[in-house]
């Protein structure tokens, strides 16, 4: 903390003319060679035209509206996410990635603009605001160094326009990021931000990534050696996990984890693109594998509302397909329904049944849910666990605005209570299946209330005189992940983990 706090203290000691004299070897214009020396230093992406005009929609939907007596900023009146359209996943990923990082810094870049005098600027109305943002966020980050364009990008008139019109204020956008850090004491922009936020970015760049096996299209034995072909080298653990490496996970032996690093080279892999390899979060695996260690062959599963596709077909790929049937409820739409029937179809899952109903409209005496034993109930939560908020979105499906919890750090006392309750309905509903045997109830929450208080609360309710059925608890942790089985107190399932 000394060594810390004494660089803080040099760092202000500088005077922002300090700050401004180390632009004076960078340039908007120059060799190639120069250019992609300088973006390679300072940026991991070089995102095309295309991109900002995306993100910039994304961020108009999400920006934190301030208090009418606040706004100096003004983002117009656009309508944000009502009309995107992504490339590809690559596409989609990234826009969201950039508007995610211009929403955190969202007060600091809006800061910059006004003490720099570029805000407002008559040529760039309140609609582009957004775009303007996003534009900005990229550049800082870029250390005020121009972007590398493709002679293959198609260029966007209103891109274009705003880049240059920032390009032309570098130095005095220069200087009001550095007054902006002696103002914070922050070595840097990530030191503004929330602790809570800075906790979950520095996960995000030191946990794993995960990928699970297909062993519908594949092995284990050839997995490892097409990833030996491809010049990755097997190691024993996931502290071991550097470069070109992977390792097996130590709870689910179907599963691989990967260096952090590596995401755009693996979903380049065929394996990947082939379905062979699928990357996903641990706690979808670990899920998975607990209905897994509760299971009968012959026994039916009940999975409630908020599963991914890809965490359905993982519980397929471990379950008797012609014994085990997998419920799968409140799949109310057609798209949602095509969307699924073929993602199933082309990892080889043909024992998932897909219901319309939602789980708490389904009788618990449903004739055709009595062969089922284990419910698998991932309720709706705040994600607060999560590492990669982006990455939670996309696969999750859920609402783009959770990015502004995920921005503070925090989920404001009002939401938890509404998710709480959900859960506990949930949750309780779930006991009242007189067949079934386990829940597995998992969230990826790290607060109580949507995990020890909705467990204990059930336990209560089941305690006193319920007709439900008369379940104990067993806890799992393995954070960002909490699980929890509830079991009948007759069965004893704790044993078959060991």
């Amino acid at each position: 903390m000394l060594n810390v706090k004494n660089n803080v203290e040099l760092e202000n000691s500088c005077t922002v003319a300090d700050e401004i004299a180390k632009l004076n070897d960078l340039t908007t214009s120059g060799s190639v060679e120069s250019i992609v020396r300088n973006a390679t230093l300072f940026s991991e992406k070089n995102y095309p035209d295309h991109i900002f005009m995306s993100a910039a929609q994304i961020l108009q939907g999400i920006h934190v509206e301030k208090p009418p007596d606040k706004i100096v900023v003004k983002y117009g009146s656009g309508c944000g996410l009502c009309s995107l359209n992504f490339k590809d996943e690559k596409s989609q990923r990234w826009s969201y990635e950039l508007a995610f990082s211009a929403l955190k810094y969202q007060d600091l870049l809006e800061n910059i603009l006004l003490d720099s005098g570029l805000y407002p600027c008559p040529s760039i109305t309140e609609d582009r605001t957004s775009l303007l943002i996003v534009i900005l966020y990229d550049y800082q980050d870029r250390k005020f160094q121009p972007r590398i364009i493709s002679n293959k990008e198609e260029l966007i008139p209103e891109v274009q326009e705003i880049e240059h019109y920032l390009y032309s204020y570098k130095t005095k956008l220069a200087a009001s990021l550095a007054r902006c850090r002696i103002k914070h004491d922050a070595l840097t922009i990530d030191h503004i931000l929330p602790e809570n936020v800075r906790k979950q970015e520095q996960r995000a760049f030191t946990l794993p990534l995960y990928a699970w096996i297909n062993i519908a299209k594949t092995s284990f034995e050839d997995i490892c050696s097409a990833l030996k072909k491809e010049g990755y080298s097997k190691v024993q653990a996931v502290s071991e996990l550097d470069g070109f490496a992977y390792c097996v996970d130590e709870h689910c032996p179907d599963v691989l984890a990967f260096p952090p690093h590596l995401r755009e080279e693996l979903n380049n892999l065929q394996l990947f693109t082939d379905h062979k390899l699928l990357l996903q979060d641990k706690y979808h695996s670990l899920a998975v594998h607990s209905v897994k260690a509760l299971l009968n062959m012959d026994d039916d599963i009940i999975v409630t509302n908020g599963c991914t596709g890809l965490t359905l077909a993982h519980m397929s790929m471990l379950t008797n397909q012609f014994t085990c049937s997998i419920f799968v409820c409140g799949v109310k739409s057609d798209s949602k329904e095509s969307e699924l029937l073929e993602l199933f179809a082309q990892m080889d899952c043909k024992n998932i049944k897909l219901l319309r109903e939602s789980f708490m409209d389904i009788d618990p005496l449903d004739h055709r849910l009595q062969k089922a034993k284990i419910i698998l109930l991932l309720p709706l939560c705040s994600g607060s666990g999560v590492s990669d908020p982006v990455q939670f979105i996309l696969n999750e499906h859920r609402d783009a605005g959770l990015l502004q919890d995920f921005s503070q750090g925090s989920v404001a006392e009002d939401k938890l209570h509404v998710l709480a309750r959900q859960q506990l309905l949930e949750l309780t509903h779930a006991t009242k299946f007189n067949k079934v045997q386990a829940i597995v109830y998992c969230t990826c929450s790290v607060y109580a209330q949507e995990n020890e208080k909705v467990v204990t609360k059930v336990l209560e309710l089941n305690g006193e005189g319920n007709k439900a059925q008369p379940y104990s608890e067993i806890h799992l942790r393995l954070c960002p992940l909490k699980m929890c089985w509830l079991e009948l107190q007759q069965k004893d399932c704790w044993k078959v983990l060991r």
